[in-house]
């Protein structure tokens, strides 16, 4: 207790304000990805092998679970990377929003739901409309991510001592996410492996690059 509590004998005050409620958003979004991105593990599930079972049959048993692991470890890094990017982004933000509310809860079911969509993906992985429904699942998170963004990068939620290359550069992050996901859903469309269509969203570093440098040649 502070010496004013001990004196007035009050109890401590309760923080309250639009900055306590940014906090509270934060807090709550942190903890929404936390438990999606834990939740991605529990889609994997144990093999079971009979009583005696070789070497061999648990090694089978686990090569079979390969694309669930590849799943796993995929959209690990995806929900990561959008949690990298709430954190970006909320961290140039200095004031509250009412807009605020339905576009992060928004964001966040898109991400809830992201390990049913991986389980999916990993059961059928060489199926097209499973693999092209994942593709079009990180393409509506990362739209929904772009409006977020912008929302917490823009007045009168952003602080003004921001710079403004440091809000340009956290924006085109999303878009090189849109893109990155749009090559994806093409693969997985016209490619004769859908699979394929996972390994393209390693376009997604790319993309970021081309769009920093065409960046720089317009500045």
């Amino acid at each position: 207790m502070s010496e004013a509590d001990e004196n007035t004998g009050h109890p401590p005050a309760t923080r309250h304000g639009p900055e306590h409620m940014l906090e509270r958003l934060i807090f709550f979004s942190d903890a929404v990805f936390a438990i999606a991105i834990t939740l991605l593990v529990i889609e994997i599930h144990v093999p079971h092998l009979e009583r005696g079972a070789s070497d061999a049959d648990f090694l089978y048993a686990l090569a079979v679970l390969t694309p669930n692991f590849i799943g796993f470890i995929v959209s690990f890094y995806v929900i990561g990377a959008f949690w990298g990017g709430h954190h970006r982004a909320f961290g140039c933000a200095a004031h509250y929003s009412e807009k605020l509310v339905p576009a992060n809860i928004t964001l966040l079911l898109t991400i809830a739901a992201m390990p049913f969509f991986t389980a999916f993906l990993s059961t059928y992985s060489n199926q097209r409309v499973p693999v092209v429904l994942y593709c079009c699942w990180l393409l509506l998170t990362a739209l929904l991510n772009i409006r977020l963004v912008r929302l917490a990068t823009s007045p009168p939620v952003v602080d003004p001592s921001v710079p403004a290359a440091t809000i340009a550069t956290i924006r085109r992050r999303g878009f090189a996410t849109v893109l990155g996901a749009v090559t994806a859903i093409v693969v997985g469309l016209f490619a004769p492996l859908p699979i394929l269509a996972q390994t393209s969203l390693l376009s997604i570093p790319l993309w970021r690059m081309l769009l920093n440098q065409f960046a720089k040649k317009t500045a």
